[in-house]
Parts: structure tokens; C-alpha cells; sequence
């Protein structure tokens, strides 16, 4: 092994006032960019940053720090999450590289940070909607490229909030006429007849968060003056059976709590000049023990139609606090150890079995 080459670097950021937005809140973004670096020392002298230590190491740390710079100077707001993930971003593109340089087989070179995480969704009431990690932006991607996009994956990855941004927006530039957003009435274990109320009420609790996201896109005073037009339709799921949806937007949400029936009655009620987004989380199902998901039955079906697509976000894409990502990785891994877990006692009782019955059993060394 040869030695590690030490180096030093100095990053001088020419717009001084722009330092404290590329340092965060309480240097909250310095401390990201220290924390994937940890061979690096980073010293910060008013408008110079000064690198210390291994020379690679060194080399990559300015590169994060300049595309921090680039995002800044595009209008992103550095938090320490699009830090992590620019950071997490350009990692995987020098490893792609790598890979390259070595003879492995490559994908696509993945985007920068920049073109992904400064892009526009919507801009409403004050504020910019965008991905913020690249499996959203695949996922924007896909719902732009397909007349029925699904996005599954874990809650806390944006799968319904983005969808309703690109649906607003195409209402805006009058892509479609209307919006329409469902849900499925079963969550949680409850019954709507347990509940107490009139139906309305009974139903308000499982769409109340598409009332949520609508309000950060829409000025909530226009909202009931839209849903009395038409324009904007927010329904359980059984109220879309019997229709044929023309230029509309439509949203499926928590589709992991429909029935294979119902997803086929929903997807079959596609009319011309429309699109259609699926969400859900297939980890997540309320449906009485034995019930087939709809989603998981749909994702299994329907892969490989024209025109269908499917994004799967992962724990890497949850932008809720930093520790929802962390839980949803330790459930997978439970969940991975308990599905082991009847295959391995099946197999030692099947090995028990054949021993008293006289049949050969082979040991193999671990």
C-alpha cells in the first residue's frame, strides 16, 4: 500500500455575504460537509475555507463545497438535508466513474446535484416546490413521461405531495381541466360505521390530508369555490366506480389499502387527456388479514405496459426528520429477519424429519 498523500486547499467564496447561507443555520451545513469528511479539517476564516488532509479525500471535499456554491447561486436554500443528499449525490457519481474506469457494468451517469435539486415544480404562495432528493426527481420524471405513473415506497418520501404539485401545475397551464383526488376509506383498522357523524364526516378524516397538501398549493380561500366548480374533486375511492375521468389529473393515494378489485375498477376509469399517479406504501397494509393488495397486485401485473411507469423510493428519499429514514430502515431489516426466520425452522424441521426417517442428510460447514 502506498502512502497517503496529504494536502491542503483553500475555497474562497468571492460573494463574502452569501458565507452565512453556505455555512446554514448555526453552521448546520458546515457540519454536514464535516460530517462526510471526516479526514478533513475544515477551518473557515470570513470568505476562506480552508481543506486539510488526505489529498483525495481533500480533492472530493471541494468539489461537495463547490456544488453547495452552485446551488446557491441556482436560488436552492441550503439545509442541512440538501446538503446531505448534493453530498450523496455526487459520491455516487465518482463511484459511477470509477466503476467505469475499471471495466464495470455502468447505468446511466447519474445527474448533477444542481440540474436535479433546482429544478421547479410549482412556485405558489411564496415558496418553490421541488425534489429534493434524485429518486424524487425520477419520480417527477416519470409521472411527466407516463399517462399512469405508481409511486411506491416508504411514507415521508413525497410520493403524494409531488404528485399533487405536478397536478396543480398542470391545471395552471390548463394541461387539464380538473383535479381529482382519492383515497381508499379503510385505514388503520377502523370501520366507517364505528365512526361517529354524519357520512361526510365519517369520510373527512381519511381525505383530510389531500385537504393538508392542497392548502400549501392552492390559496385555501379559492379552494371551496374550485371543489363547488368541479375543478377540484376530493372523494373516497368507491364514489370513482361507474365513471370515465377525460382531461383530468388523477390521484390514487394510500393505494396500498385497496382491494385487487378496486384498483382494476380505478385504473379502468382512464378517459382521453388524462394522467393518472398511484401512491403507496405496500409495508403499510390495513387491509383484513388474507385481503391481496391491490397496489402489490397492480405492480406485479402491469409492469412492462407501455406507458405504465413505476418509481420505487426508498428510506434515501424520506424528506420528513432524519430519523424517519432511520426507522424505516430498522423495520426492513426486521421485517427481512423475520421472513428468515419460518424459512430456517421449516428447513431444520425437514432436516429432523428425514434423519428419523432413515433419508440421507448431508452437513455442510458454515
Amino acid at each position: 500500500m502506498g502512502e497517503r498523500v496529504s494536502a491542503s486547499r483553500v475555497v474562497i467564496v468571492d460573494d463574502a455575504a452569501s458565507m452565512p447561507a453556505l455555512l446554514g443555520t448555526g453552521d448546520s451545513v458546515l457540519k454536514e460537509v464535516e460530517g462526510a469528511f471526516p479526514a478533513v479539517d475544515v477551518l473557515v476564516r470570513g470568505n476562506h475555507i480552508s481543506l486539510t488532509g488526505d489529498d483525495a479525500a481533500v480533492s472530493e471535499c471541494a468539489a461537495a463545497i463547490e456544488e453547495l456554491r452552485s446551488l446557491l447561486a441556482a436560488g436552492v436554500p441550503l439545509t442541512p438535508d440538501v446538503a446531505r443528499e448534493s453530498i450523496r449525490m455526487l459520491q455516487r457519481a465518482r463511484s459511477a466513474v470509477a466503476a467505469a474506469r475499471h471495466g464495470g457494468a455502468v447505468s446511466e451517469p447519474p445527474s448533477s446535484s444542481v440540474a436535479i435539486l433546482s429544478r421547479s415544480i410549482l412556485s405558489s404562495r411564496g415558496r418553490t416546490i421541488r425534489p429534493k432528493t434524485e429518486g424524487q426527481a425520477a419520480y417527477v420524471h416519470q409521472i411527466e413521461q407516463h399517462t399512469v405513473t405508481f409511486g411506491i415506497g416508504p411514507a415521508g418520501t413525497g410520493k403524494t405531495y409531488l404528485a399533487m404539485a405536478q397536478a396543480v401545475a398542470a391545471l395552471q397551464a390548463k394541461q387539464v381541466s380538473r383535479i381529482i383526488l382519492t383515497r381508499p376509506a379503510v385505514e388503520a383498522g377502523e370501520r366507517l360505521g364505528f365512526l361517529p357523524g354524519t357520512l361526510s364526516e365519517k369520510i373527512d378524516p381519511y381525505l383530510r390530508p389531500l385537504y393538508d397538501a392542497l392548502h400549501d398549493m392552492v390559496d385555501p380561500e379559492s379552494i371551496p369555490r374550485l371543489i363547488e366548480a368541479g375543478t377540484i374533486e376530493v372523494a373516497p375511492l368507491a364514489y370513482m366506480r361507474g365513471r370515465t375521468l377525460n382531461d383530468a389529473f388523477i390521484i390514487l393515494d394510500e393505494a396500498q389499502n385497496t382491494t385487487r378489485e378496486q384498483m382494476k375498477m380505478f385504473l379502468t376509469r382512464l378517459g382521453f387527456g388524462s394522467t393518472m399517479v398511484v401512491t403507496g406504501d405496500i409495508t403499510q397494509v390495513d387491509l383484513p388479514g388474507g385481503t391481496t393488495s391491490g397496489l402489490r397486485a397492480a405492480r406485479d401485473i402491469l409492469r412492462g405496459i407501455g406507458d405504465i411507469g413505476f418509481s420505487e423510493l426508498t428510506a434515501q428519499d424520506v424528506v420528513r426528520h432524519r430519523l424517519v429514514s432511520d426507522i424505516i430502515t430498522a423495520y426492513a431489516s426486521d421485517e427481512a429477519k423475520r421472513e428468515r426466520q419460518p424459512r430456517e425452522g421449516q428447513q431444520r424441521r425437514y432436516s429432523r424429519t428425514s434423519e428419523r426417517h432413515g433419508a440421507p442428510h448431508k452437513e455442510t460447514e458454515a
